[in-house]
Parts: C-alpha cells; structure tokens; sequence
C-alpha cells in the first residue's frame, strides 16, 4: 500500500485486527526485515510495517532526513489508517523514530520495544565516523552497504547466517545513494532522548545483543538503569531477529501480551 505524502510515495504494509503494532525498520532496512515477525502476531494484532524515508519504496524528500522528518511521516500513515494509539517496535535507526514519535505525539504510543537501539545522541566520534562515511557512499556505495552489513552479526555468527548476511546486503545495495545520506545527516543530528525515554510511563522494553558491534553493552547496562526500563538481553550482535529468533519472538509476544 502506499501514501502520498510531501510529493514522495511512501509503502506500508498492514495485516491482521486488533491492536495495532507498529514494525520500525533500521538503517539500510525495509519494512521486508519484519516479514517473519508479521506473520507470527498477525492472527491476534493488527501488524503494520513502515518503508522509512529513503528506504524500501519510499521515496526521499531531502537532502536530510532527520528523526522528527521520519515521525511526521510514519503519523502521515498512522492517521491515513485511523489508529490513533500503537505499541511501537524499532530496530536500530527505528527506534529512535519511535522515540521521536513519543516526543512529537505522546499520546500516539501505548508501549516500546527498542530492539538493538538506544536513546543517546551520536557522540562527536561518531558523527565524524559518519561524514566519512558519507564519503564513502558517494564514491562507493556497494563497498559501503557490504561492509556496513557484515559488521552487524556478531563475529563468530558470521558464517552461520551467511546466507541472511547475503540477502539483507541485497536488500542494502537496493537503498538510493540519496536514501542512504540522507538517514546518516539525520541519524547524526539526531536528539538525545534518555529523557523521554524515562519519562515514558508506558510498557517499555530494551532487547540487546550482549556482542552488539553498535552499541557497547556496558553502554546498555548503563541506559537502561539511568532510563527505568527493562533489559533482555541475548546472546549475539545487533541482529537479534535473526541471531536469536526464537528468543526474541517468545519475548515480543511476552513484552505484547502486558500492552
């Protein structure tokens, strides 16, 4: 299905009845990555998965995408399918979407999964790393999307889930060069949000890899006590969906079920 919205097409995917759930993809993802999730919940909530801006077949509207630019957008869908309160779940970059949707729509969210995300704004190191990388991408996005999946398995996964490896770095070399910078400008800008993660009083809910390449999980431990909010934590890196699978399910459906 799509919306049009600001001259651009956005893609969405929706399934099932009863209480919405709202699927946040991460950086260099699709609504696609939650294909197998969607189809686990779908016989008892309504399911519904979003192409962020610049991503899967929705199209781009600048040269940056900031976190507040994605909310607006994902509300655009949300009010277009008349669901006015969702439990949220971000993967990586989703999350700190889902995190500005509680801040520009209090409101709008029931409960929140952060899956392999964080609410801390990119440090200085970290924004430099992504004006490289942006370098990179315009003179080699292939190179760029290659390298940038591989490193998100834990190491001793890689071999194992090859063939994921394989297909979300197809998926990957799909995103317009545009799609890419921009989701890096707006990633690097973003808002620190420890607080409103804390101020949050619905259900909420951190799924770490204890190997997450992305983010430290000492890190973790540590914004989860600042934040009031529960950690389950997994053995692997920042693909827990696909590291852990049924680990991670049990837990979703867990985590719904208190919602």
């Amino acid at each position: 299905m799509t919306l049009t919205y600001k001259g651009i097409k956005i893609n969405y995917n929706t399934f099932g009845k009863g209480k919405s759930v709202v699927f946040l993809h991460g950086f260099l993802e699709s609504s696609s990555m939650w294909k197998n999730t969607v189809e686990n919940l779908v016989k008892e909530y309504r399911c519904i998965s979003i192409d962020l801006l610049g991503h899967g077949d929705t199209g781009s509207i600048g040269y940056i995408h900031t976190m507040e630019n994605m909310a607006y957008a994902v509300k655009a869908v949300l009010d277009r399918l008349e669901v006015s309160i969702t439990v949220f779940v971000g993967h990586s970059m989703g999350g700190y979407v889902a995190l500005a949707c509680i801040d520009l729509f209090p409101n709008l969210v029931s409960g929140l999964v952060m899956l392999n995300s964080t609410s801390y704004a990119d440090s200085e190191e970290r924004k430099k790393n992504r004006r490289r990388a942006i370098d990179l991408v315009k003179s080699n996005p292939n190179a760029y999307t290659t390298m940038t999946i591989s490193f998100l398995f834990a190491e001793e996964n890689r071999m194992q889930y090859a063939k994921e490896i394989s297909s979300i770095k197809d998926q990957a070399s799909k995103t317009p060069l545009q799609g890419i910078i921009s989701a890096l400008e707006g990633v690097a800008v973003r808002k620190d949000r420890r607080q409103v993660l804390s101020d949050f009083k619905g259900p909420k809910i951190f799924f770490s890899g204890d190997k997450d390449p992305v983010f430290p999980y000492e890190r973790i431990l540590e914004e989860t006590k600042e934040c009031n909010i529960d950690l389950i934590t997994f053995d692997g890196g920042h693909m827990t969906y696909l590291e852990n699978k049924d680990e991670y399910f049990q837990n979703l459906t867990d985590f719904l079920s208190l919602c």
